[in-house]
């Protein structure tokens, strides 16, 4: 699994504890995250990373931002990205296993780091489940594809 990694100046922190996590999961990343504390425009980073993903140079995404909403607001506006807005465990995993997101957002002024580390990693330890919910799946390609 090859995973992009961003965030904006109100997800740092957040960001550097994922980094670590994905190291100890011997996960290949790419950091795209700006590097500074001063005020950026999270469509900056969040488009170019989902276009990544989109495009088959990444199979997943983690995005952060001060609360998430903005960061998956941009990465769902480019075709083929599925992010989801996660802030405990219980979602992380049933949007792998219903929903197959390929991207997480997550919010650092909403979690603390722990629990951030715990959604990831349920979150890249799921699988999708397929069956019912592939044919759902399906009728959102469709409908991007039209």
């Amino acid at each position: 699994m090859k995973v992009i990694i961003t965030a904006d100046h109100a997800g740092m922190t957040i960001r550097n504890e994922i980094k670590e996590l994905l190291k100890e999961m011997n996960i290949e990343f790419e950091d795209t995250g700006c590097s500074c504390e001063e005020s950026v425009d999270y469509p900056d980073y969040a488009l170019p990373a989902a276009e990544r993903i989109a495009n088959g140079e990444f199979d997943r995404g983690i995005f952060i931002c001060g609360t998430g909403i903005g960061m998956s607001i941009a990465a769902n506006k480019v075709k083929g990205i599925r992010c989801a807005l996660t802030h405990d465990v219980y979602s992380a995993k049933l949007t792998r296993q219903h929903n197959d997101s390929n991207v997480i957002a997550l919010g650092e002024r909403v979690l603390g780091p722990g629990l951030a580390r715990e959604i990831v990693k349920v979150w890249l330890e799921t699988e999708f489940d397929g069956g019912r919910h592939e044919n759902r799946i399906n009728k959102i390609t469709k409908y991007e594809d039209s």
